[in-house]
């Protein structure tokens, strides 16, 4: 069967379903946020050899490495075989030199002379001012005219009301929102999509999965629930399906950091199957369990990193919701010792320069308190968790392993 694909409005420009999001890629080491050139080169042949035509990177992904890897492995191939989009960093930037410099160095990286899909990255309340200030728009526009990006969009983590304001503003050829089964309501996700749709403006959708939070990183029960209903999908492609059934989603942008999810995600959609009124109701039970199960809403996006004081803030809220209300105390401390003193809540001086990155909105210091309290109040008395550097062990075990 062969991958989907949709229209882009006015053009004869087919983009495949899925899209390959190149932010969590395999890494060449844990802990460092340097792309295995060989695995990662691997998926992207596979996913071209399978029909994925489009490509999404960033300047800040996987430590500003994101787009030189995207470049390389991309340009090994044909350059009509793909669509290679990538973002301005608005937040880095202080002046329009700056701004020059960065797209220049954009293109260099990537090894291109253009553009397909060019973002303003996190178009948001937050930047606002400075993107007006700066003339962002303004000189995308020119490179636009210049033949440097072929199409112009943008990225938002924001409100209805703030994309309503950037879409009246601008002319955009597409716009790119976080848009799953769990934000579709919570985060105002359907408000957000329906407004574009108005508009006739294609979304392109990310976080389907919410960082793999609505695949493994689902509840025991939401996963129950849909295997019941389907034995023969992958938890994944139902979040998957979700954001792919909308009509006005261009592409689903996917991070696909292994071969099993490029497989699986490829499987799902050739040919999509739109879902159906059971299998929506089949969504909202397991949505529900879930809810239930995992307090702090982090996608994993990595935008709050590199913290300053060191702290791992997407894993230890993984950590947090993997074992609340769990009583695995003894994994508790195997995965504090894993993870590292050195990146522990408690080096968290409250500087809230994660919480200004924050796409989701979210009080990351705040909840860095709730784990570190958590934490205390799980340890056994033979498992040091708030300072793991002075000594953990495990009891039953030998030493757990070092970071």
């Amino acid at each position: 069967m062969a991958l989907d694909y949709r229209r882009f409005r006015g053009e004869d420009k087919y983009i495949s379903l899925l899209g390959y999001g190149i932010m969590r890629m395999p890494k060449a080491a844990e802990g460092r946020r340097i792309i295995d050139q060989d695995k990662g080169a691997e998926l992207v042949d596979y996913a071209l050899e399978h029909g994925v035509n489009y490509f999404d990177t960033a300047y800040n992904y996987h430590g500003c490495t994101s787009e030189e890897f995207t470049g390389w492995a991309l340009s090994r191939h044909k350059r009509d075989s793909f669509n290679l989009a990538t973002k301005m960093p608005v937040w880095m930037i202080n002046s329009r030199e700056e701004m020059e410099a960065i797209f220049e160095e954009q293109l260099r990286k990537c090894r291109a002379e253009y553009f397909d899909f060019y973002l303003v990255h996190n178009f948001s309340s937050k930047n606002l001012e400075k993107e007006e200030r700066l003339g962002v728009y303004e000189f995308l526009r020119r490179k636009k005219g210049e033949g440097r990006i072929r199409r112009l969009g943008f990225s938002m983590h924001d409100t209805p009301a703030v994309l309503e304001s950037v879409v009246k503003k601008y002319d955009w050829d597409f716009a790119q929102l976080q848009i799953n089964y769990m934000d579709w309501e919570g985060l105002s996700a359907k408000a957000q999509y329906e407004l574009l749709e108005s508009y006739g403006i294609p979304v392109i959708v990310m976080e389907p999965v919410r960082g793999g939070a609505l695949a493994a990183g689902l509840c025991g029960e939401s996963q129950a629930i849909f295997r019941a209903a389907d034995p023969g999908r992958s938890v994944a492609s139902w979040a998957i399906r979700f954001a792919a059934s909308l009509p006005n989603v261009l592409a689903v942008l996917s991070g696909m950091s292994d071969m099993e999810q490029l497989q699986d995600n490829i499987a799902t959609l050739s040919p999509l199957r739109p879902l159906d009124g059971r299998e929506y109701g089949v969504i909202a039970r397991a949505l529900d369990a879930y809810r239930k199960s995992a307090p702090i809403p982090c996608t994993a996006c990595g935008y709050c990193m590199d913290c300053p004081f060191g702290v791992d803030i997407p894993r230890l809220f993984a950590l947090y919701n993997r074992h609340h209300g769990k009583g695995k105390t003894v994994y508790l401390g195997i995965d504090c010792r894993v993870i590292g003193g050195e990146h522990q809540a408690h080096r968290c001086t409250r500087c809230e320069r994660c919480a200004k990155l924050c796409p989701q909105g979210l009080d990351i210091p705040a909840l860095l308190e709730k784990v570190k309290a958590f934490v205390a109040e799980n340890a056994l008395d033979d498992i040091n968790l708030l300072h793991p550097e002075e000594g953990v062990r495990v009891i039953g075990g030998p030493p757990a392993a070092g970071p």
